[in-house]
């Protein structure tokens, strides 16, 4: 059976980092994936699945949820090992709503937990802003627009989703205001004790 993490937070909070340094130093029993990679690999792969996300990407359109779900399973199915964190997912109420429905009729996959990486507000713009100044030369407004933007559509569902988790007793919240290095022992140490 197939244990799987969800890995949510802000933008600017670290998740994907965090996910990928605990993956890569368990390389041999756990994988790390994140939404937009998926559907980029399952384009890649030449797969039917692919194919129809193909379309939807090559005509700038959004890719609906049953298939951003039905890549998310396909790609948990096919992991080389047991062990599956995933980041940026679930974005919407919506899209946990059809996670849910899809894994409670699944014997092969289990969600582990959903671990959120807190941080603040300010903590997130600092980060993001900081990223886009040491990036290029971007005028301030627009990348705080942009921030602003992302965060809200972020943390819009973000109680529903706390809320769902916490009732099933799977959400684990982590401080990711603290240093890299401190955040990943901690995410790893609870993954470990999960697995």
């Amino acid at each position: 059976m197939k244990k799987l993490f969800l890995i949510i937070g802000a933008p600017g909070s670290g998740k994907t980092t965090d996910a990928s340094l605990i993956a890569k130093k368990y390389a041999d029993k756990i994988v790390h994936y994140s939404t937009g990679d998926m559907l980029r690999e399952e384009v890649a792969s030449g797969s039917e699945l692919g194919q129809t996300i193909e379309g939807f990407i090559s005509r700038g359109a959004l890719v609906p949820l049953t298939i951003i779900v039905d890549t998310i399973i396909s790609a948990i199915n096919n992991a080389p090992v047991d062990v599956v964190l995933i980041d940026g997912y679930p974005r919407s109420v919506e899209q946990m709503t059809a996670l849910d429905e899809i894994l409670a009729g699944n014997q092969d996959i289990e969600l582990t937990s959903v671990i959120e990486v807190r941080v603040s507000e300010e903590v997130a713009k600092e980060r993001i802003l900081g990223r886009a100044a040491e990036a290029e030369v971007v005028r301030s407004d627009d990348s705080v627009e942009v921030f602003y933007d992302r965060m809200k559509i972020y943390t819009d569902p973000l109680a529903q989703i706390q809320a769902f988790y916490t009732k099933k007793n799977l959400l684990k919240v982590i401080d990711g205001e603290r240093t890299l290095e401190v955040i990943v022992d901690d995410m790893d140490a609870f993954v470990q004790s999960k697995i």
